[in-house]
């Protein structure tokens, strides 16, 4: 069985406590791996390393030798693929082809930021006679990275790439549940040059691993992905030595859909926006709000897609997957129960194969209809392949539905009439709202994160690197 060690300093590296955790496949609930339970010592050396490596070749690095290093190792990424998608499949439950998705959307993200490294540039400002003003971005040194189990693949490219970029060295915290593939991708940095110790991996429990990274005096900025109560403990802990926190913790994101809009076109797009990863997608589109005047038949298309879904383990690339592990499957199962319970319509359900182990975690994605505003599958963040639906009478009580629940991650808005689109794009709080789409696939470009409980800060695109660099102002008087 592989025992997985760390990867601090540019090399495997056994825990300090000699202790590890078992990986389990949540296809079939058996153990195949064993990954190192790291703890303060083992991030403490994580740090130490990426302390040197940015004091000294990774900081003396060019901006122009950055993105060739990791252009090489974008180049690897697309090479590894397969082998890369499997280890995330595996390790996630996710159906291959989406596991393939997210090992190219990694090695698109290092694709873009490679181009981006000599492209972060300052500006000269004017001022008095006699001076001369520049403002310069610099790295903020050494970046710590809280990976969930989701998207390994693709939450560390988005972070860890525009880090590294902009010339930061990383220490990484992936969830225990999910880290297999990026401590390949480690090996992989190191193979395309990169120096030892600008990448560090450091796995194990969040309550040791994770909270020893985010306290750590040496840490300079933190990047965390995940649960809004767990978001508030990582920035409590960051605040102790005043270190900048970035923030994505999920959303409960909705699809708003107008009599006038394309059904055909949007149809599928709704399914595959809360059945994807089963569901486990801080983006998920997990509210539809259908105009009452199609309501009626939407609802109906929406039950014959679910009906249709078949669930099952990962290797049989099925519509939808496993969740990732036994207490993740008993709270969407508990979700699902108290709807029931209290008299919410169950419009559909999908059919778990006859082929899945005994052992894994499966959910049958599940379509809720005339579903209250203010009940909690309505409200609440339930990461699994739950759909709540309701509807509008007119745009004003769509966009109070919209906006009606603490977070602003992602929206979706389906409508011909390009009026509507702007008024509603613009008043939607969310941090991304897509119009007559949802997600871009992917959009590696496009700047992502929250407001109010799904967070604040900004990955993806070009301004993730404003992010991972602090600016400097620069006076010069000359008379």
């Amino acid at each position: 069985m592989e025992e997985a060690k760390h990867f601090i300093g540019g090399r495997a590296t056994a825990p300090a406590s000699g202790e590890s955790i078992d990986v389990i496949d949540p296809s079939d609930g058996e153990v195949f791996a064993r990954i190192a339970r790291g703890d303060a010592a083992d991030v403490d050396a994580a740090v130490r390393a990426a302390r040197a490596a940015y004091d000294d070749a990774w900081g003396q690095t060019s901006a122009a030798e950055r993105g060739r290093i990791l252009s090489r190792l974008s180049l690897l990424i697309a090479a590894c693929g397969d082998e890369l998608a499997r280890l995330e499949a595996r390790d996630t439950g996710k159906p291959l082809r989406e596991a393939r998705a997210d090992a190219a959307a990694l090695a698109r993200y290092f694709e873009f930021y490679a181009g981006a490294c000599d492209k972060l540039h300052g500006e000269t400002l004017p001022y008095q006679a006699g001076y001369t003003v520049m403002t310069v971005r610099e790295p903020h040194g050494v970046t710590g990275h809280i990976v969930p189990w989701n998207y390994p693949l693709q939450i560390f490219g988005r972070s860890v790439g525009a880090a590294l970029a902009a010339g930061n060295a990383c220490v990484v915290k992936p969830s225990e549940d999910a880290c297999l593939s990026l401590l390949r991708v480690a090996a992989l940095a190191a193979e395309a040059g990169l120096p030892d110790g600008a990448l560090n991996i450091v796995t194990g429990y969040g309550t040791q691993a994770g909270a020893a990274l985010a306290r750590h005096p040496g840490v300079d900025h933190i990047s965390f992905t995940g649960s809004p109560g767990v978001g508030t403990l990582v920035a409590q802990l960051a605040a102790e030595h005043h270190a900048p926190v970035t923030l994505e913790l999920g959303g409960k994101s909705p699809q708003i859909v107008f009599a006038d809009a394309d059904l055909d076109a949007a149809l599928p797009t709704l399914l595959a926006a809360i059945v994807q990863n089963a569901g486990q997608t801080c983006s998920a589109g997990s509210r539809v709000l259908i105009e009452r005047a199609i309501y009626a038949p939407l609802v109906e298309r929406l039950s014959a897609a679910f009906d249709a879904l078949r669930v099952g383990p990962s290797a049989l690339d099925p519509d939808c997957g496993p969740l990732i592990n036994a207490r993740q499957h008993r709270r969407v199962a508990q979700f699902i129960a108290d709807a029931e319970r209290d008299g919410v319509r169950l419009a559909a359900q999908g059919k778990i194969v006859a082929e899945a182990p005994r052992g894994g975690f499966y959910q049958a994605p599940t379509l809720f209809i005339d579903v209250a505003p203010q009940h909690r599958i309505a409200q609440e963040e339930i990461f699994g392949p739950v759909l709540a639906a309701m509807p509008f009478d007119d745009e004003a009580q769509a966009l109070a539905l919209a906006n009606g629940t603490r977070y602003g991650l992602v929206a979706g808005v389906w409508t011909r009439d390009g009026a509507r689109q702007l008024r509603l794009a613009r008043r939607i709080r969310a941090g991304q709202v897509f119009v007559n789409n949802y997600g871009a696939g992917g959009g590696v470009e496009l700047p992502f994160g929250g407001t109010g409980q799904s967070g604040h800060g900004r990955e993806k695109g070009f301004e993730a690197l404003y992010g991972f660099t602090t600016l400097k102002t620069i006076a010069i008087r000359h008379g």
